[in-house]
């Protein structure tokens, strides 16, 4: 527990410091990070029997360049290099078939979305009107519902949540997350004049749902791979996916509600 602490007193504040300078700085972290967390992903899913050690190597040399389209601040590149490598894909399965499951170029799709993409919105919502308001809005809602949801759960959980996927996770530590979020998003609102109330708390409430859901998402990946952490990144933490799970599905939901809010006459 003292070297999780240790972790976390030093690298959240690093975390939102590099948040706060945006840029090319967010970015290179973004690129390191997402590479990091794809190499676990590949690790996962080739203990899991989903993907061959021999199928790794040349999507995430795909993966890789997307990202340095993305590190490249080549925005306009981006959705047709995706639809590339996803030609290649298929083209791939189809000349080696049937070598290759169809399972397999399912999870190498889906590399490209969790956690290569997902990772990036981070960026993109750093560069929104108010961006790192709104990234220290997010990140904060995540932390608060993850510290919530284990301090209650673990004083006073009663009834589990998920057994089969996560055995340590209550009901009431749930609630517990939600209802400390949802009182976050009030108080946010209160003292920042970026969103009303009427946004920010159902906000909250989305981020507090779609940040245990990637928890949860992410720890049945490594039950069905039989490992209990990720990878040894961070001390104490486990991999960059153990830390950043909660994180992948909520940056895309936050993107695109201030996306529709700001765009649709709304804010």
């Amino acid at each position: 527990m003292l070297v999780r602490v240790v972790s976390a007193v030093i690298l959240a504040p690093l975390f939102l410091f590099l948040i706060y300078l945006g840029g090319k700085y967010l970015a290179t972290a973004i690129l390191l990070l997402a590479l990091l967390a794809l190499r676990e992903y590949f690790q996962i899913g080739r203990k899991a029997g989903w993907l061959r050690p021999q199928e790794e190597a040349w999507p995430m040399i795909l993966c890789a360049a997307w990202l340095a389209l993305f590190w490249l601040n080549f925005q306009n590149w981006l959705l047709p290099a995706l639809y590339f490598c996803f030609f290649l894909l298929m083209a791939r399965y189809v000349l080696i078939f049937p070598a290759a499951s169809f399972l397999e170029v399912i999870f190498q799709i889906s590399a490209f979305f969790y956690p290569v993409i997902f990772f990036t919105y981070l960026q993109r919502l750093r560069d929104l009107p108010g961006g790192f308001e709104w990234c220290l809005f997010a990140v904060l809602t995540v932390w608060l519902t993850d510290s919530a949801a284990y301090f209650i759960g673990s004083l006073a959980g009663r009834h589990k949540l998920a057994p089969r996927v996560s055995p340590n996770k209550s009901v009431e530590g749930s609630v517990a997350g939600v209802v400390v979020a949802v009182i976050f998003g009030c108080t946010f609102a209160h003292f920042s004049d970026l969103a009303p109330l009427g946004l920010t708390a159902p906000l909250a409430l989305a981020i507090s749902f779609a940040a245990q859901l990637g928890d949860l998402f992410e720890s049945a990946l490594k039950r069905a791979a039989n490992i209990k952490d990720s990878g040894r990144f961070i001390p104490g933490h486990g991999g960059v996916l153990d830390r950043f799970d909660s994180f992948l599905l909520t940056m895309p939901l936050v993107y695109y509600t201030l996306f529709v809010y700001h765009n649709n006459g709304w804010g």
